[in-house]
């Protein structure tokens, strides 16, 4: 048998620490416990903007004049509905099949309606960035009226775009705390530094691919349970759980059985996730309008197990962004496998906005593996090999 041959680069697996490119989108700060959109610390932002202030400053660079969001908010209602043909191509998806992967094939037949689809161009990249941000929030807000049997809801002119998205779900217009607790979620999401599905939207997009496939790369990523899909592990381990008598046994049981705690550690943050504590926040502030808080309670409970458990506190291990987006999420009355959708509706924003500024400077994406296997083997014949 030949010898194995390595190269002279070490391998770092997963890129942990390897610095890709630069960026001017958001900088993670995982000692301190900072997020930064362009600059603003997601304290100011999570606190005093909206949505469509947040988006168009990961866009445009800076935050918008009183005229420019008046034409940032027109131009996004006015993309809302979503062509007819893919509304019927919803309606053929498998009624079991999930949110994440209908929203992965329909996005990529989105590209199809799109007059600027094969357009790599600044203005013409900026038009697909309103219209997917907008549609996005459309087609799995119609998916979900389809799977349970309804027609979708059609999107309304006067709301924004959170509450027009919980409208489009329920056919029911948000309470101000609803609407107020899902656009701060959709803000805290909007993008963090290159995390997996944005490293794939970019990868992509160095190819001189076109702007749907990158984001299709990008969903087709944030569906895993290790990324985007993380929020609906921890609700479906908080509904495991049951009642608040039950966390810590839970809690020791799934310690020795050596499970993850869905929600809890980031490969970044070595401190509490700081979009974490306004998660807590809003859930807290929407257990009051609710009637189903046990999920909350049980959330608080495991939280305080953890935070005293020597294994969680010498690693640094504290709650991440998916931990209370389940209960707050659930509490809003979205069904979990609806969960990493969301995350996408909000990502979007990021995710056009790393693809612009790759093809504002850019440079294929080529890394090099370690290659360790055997080389000059010899050759075998058929009738010869064992």
């Amino acid at each position: 048998m030949a010898n194995a041959i390595q190269s002279s680069t070490s391998a770092t697996r997963g890129l942990e620490g390897v610095v890709v490119t630069t960026t001017q989108l958001s900088k993670v700060d995982g000692t301190a416990g900072r997020l930064y959109y362009r600059g603003y610390s997601i304290d100011h932002l999570a606190k005093n903007a909206s949505f469509e202030e947040v988006a168009y400053l990961l866009w445009a660079g800076h935050l918008p004049n009183a005229s420019e969001i008046s034409k940032v908010r027109e131009d996004l209602v006015a993309c809302r509905t979503a062509p007819s043909g893919l509304v019927d191509a919803l309606r053929k998806v498998p009624l079991n099949a999930p949110p994440m992967t209908a929203l992965r094939s329909i996005i990529s037949l989105l590209g199809h309606y799109d007059p600027d689809a094969e357009d790599n161009g600044p203005e013409a990249s900026m038009r697909k960035a309103y219209r997917l941000t907008s549609q996005m929030a459309t087609l799995v807000a119609a998916f979900d009226q389809i799977r349970k049997g309804k027609d979708p809801i059609p999107p309304r002119q006067d709301l924004n775009h959170a509450a027009n998205f919980l409208y489009m779900l329920t056919g029911e217009e948000p309470s101000d705390i609803a609407s107020r607790a899902l656009e701060t979620y959709l803000i805290l999401l909007a993008d963090h530094g290159f995390n997996a599905s944005t490293f794939a939207a970019r990868v992509t997009a160095s190819t001189l691919s076109d702007m749907h496939s990158a984001i299709v790369s990008a969903i087709g990523t944030l569906k895993g349970p290790l990324h985007g899909a993380a929020n609906q592990r921890a609700l479906e381990q908080f509904l495991e759980i049951g009642d608040v008598e039950n966390v810590k046994p839970w809690f020791e049981k799934a310690k020795a059985e050596k499970r993850r705690i869905m929600g809890v550690g980031h490969r970044v943050y070595k401190v509490v996730d700081p979009r974490a504590r306004y998660l807590r926040q809003m859930a807290l502030q929407l257990s009051g309008t609710t009637g189903n808080p046990q999920v909350l309670d049980i959330a608080l409970k495991l939280e305080e197990v953890v935070s005293e458990d020597p294994y969680f506190v010498e690693r640094k291990l504290y709650p991440n962004v998916d931990y209370y987006s389940a209960p707050a999420l659930y509490m809003l009355g979205i069904d979990a496998d609806l969960f990493p959708t969301l995350f996408a509706m909000s990502r979007v924003v990021g995710w056009t906005a790393h693809v612009m500024e790759q093809w504002a400077n850019n440079r294929l994406i080529r890394p090099r593996a370690q290659f360790i296997g055997d080389l000059d083997l010899p050759w075998v014949p058929l009738e010869e090999r064992p």
